[in-house]
């Protein structure tokens, strides 16, 4: 049967809820430099040159933690990629299985979950198009 990039994507999607990994996202920079140019403003006109200082410092700190490493469902990223990163992922997918005889998307699950072997390689290849392609780290479990 075909595969495409739709089944590809739930394939791997199921298999990344199972093993409930997580890549890393970061916030962008600019949101955390607007913290702190706006703790500055807002500390000069409230306290003058001592506020301006402490204001900076504290909008930093907010910054900082906005900008800070927060963890998102693999499957989730997986669903939101384009369609030109799904039909690459795709291909990626169909070279793993082979000629593995299934009926749907969810007899192919089935059988992927009942293969350690199968398992093991679309992890590897889920893991080593996260880190390289989307250029983040993985986690898996809690």
């Amino acid at each position: 049967m075909y595969l495409t990039e739709e089944d590809a994507v739930s394939l791997l999607c199921s298999l990344s809820e199972a093993k409930k990994m997580k890549a890393a996202v970061k916030y962008r920079k600019r949101r955390a430099m607007g913290f702190a140019s706006t703790g500055a403003l807002l500390g000069s006109l409230v306290g003058g040159p001592p506020g301006l200082a402490v204001g900076s410092v504290l909008g930093g700190l907010a910054g900082a933690l906005v900008w800070s490493t927060k963890f998102k469902p693999v499957s989730q990223i997986l669903k939101e990629l384009p369609p030109a990163e799904k039909k690459k992922l795709c291909s990626h997918v169909v070279a793993k299985i082979g000629s593995l005889q299934w009926t749907d998307v969810e007899h192919l699950t089935k059988l992927v979950m009942e293969s350690e072997a199968l398992q093991e390689q679309l992890l590897k290849l889920l893991e080593s198009y996260i880190t390289k392609e989307l250029r983040t780290t993985v986690q898996c479990g809690d």
